[in-house]
């Protein structure tokens, strides 16, 4: 790793994803892949015909490491504006020892132009959830790039627009009251949505949410029946959320 990473990037554990089958290093403090990274790699990998896959914001690669253990035929890329966190992909990257994969460094902010990137089958983020710091209290300077969106969630979004070719697909986790948003910003060259919603227990509302876009796609709107992570048993997680983090599961359109 470079010898410009910050001090809280060289403190790290390796975690295990997918019941052993990846091992990613991860700061002990920051940012961390959780949840959402597992449940969109696991949303990507049941999208067929794809070959070719770019994350934006991918972090230390947890979620696209994911997707190239489910998918190995995929060739993929990440970009991340963290100087600290492309390093740890990288080294992610050579640790699980996986190939067609590339860390690039760049900001989401400037558009997908200046990369001088090819457009791929398939753009999927988990983007920072906040794009108004004033909206919650400010967190550590350790998280805050994966909390706050400097430059809005509709970068994100035109970015991917961008970056997806005619008939590819787009998938973004987000905030579930940004669906509205979500919708809006990607209807302007896309169709055929796909919606999912993530509930802590099925007796709670939504507070993520799963969309699937296909550029040019026009069929109708559909609204599948949610996800729900926790149930009364001792399990820790529900049995279909089990069999999604172990990888014995993607998670189905």
């Amino acid at each position: 790793m470079t010898e410009d990473i910050p001090h809280f990037l060289t403190d790290v554990t390796e975690t295990h994803l997918l019941g052993g089958r990846v091992k990613v290093m991860q700061p002990q403090k920051g940012y961390r892949i959780g949840m959402d990274g597992a449940l969109l790699a696991a949303a990507c990998a049941s999208i067929p015909k794809v070959k070719t896959a770019l994350e934006l914001g991918c972090g230390v690669g947890g979620a696209l490491l994911s997707l190239k253990a489910r998918c190995p035929a995929l060739r993929l890329s990440g970009i991340e504006r963290e100087a600290g966190y492309v390093a740890l992909a990288q080294d992610n990257v050579r640790l699980n020892a996986m190939e067609d994969v590339t860390i690039l460094a760049g900001d989401i902010g400037l558009g997908f132009k200046p990369l001088a990137l090819e457009r791929v089958d398939l753009v999927f983020s988990n983007p920072p959830y906040f794009d108004d710091p004033d909206l919650l209290r400010a967190p550590h300077d350790t998280k805050r790039p994966a909390w706050i969106a400097d430059d809005g969630l509709g970068a994100w979004l035109d970015f991917a627009l961008s970056a997806v070719v005619d008939g590819g697909h787009i998938v973004f986790i987000h905030r579930a009251d940004r669906l509205a948003d979500i919708l809006g910003g990607l209807s302007k060259k896309c169709g055929s949505f796909v919606i999912r919603s993530v509930l802590p227990f099925a007796d709670r509302c939504a507070k993520r949410v799963l969309v699937k876009a296909q550029r040019l796609g026009k069929a109708p709107l559909r609204l599948l029946p949610p996800l729900i992570l926790h149930d009364d048993g001792e399990r820790k997680h529900a049995p279909e959320v089990e069999a999604i983090l172990r990888g014995e599961e993607a998670l189905k359109w």
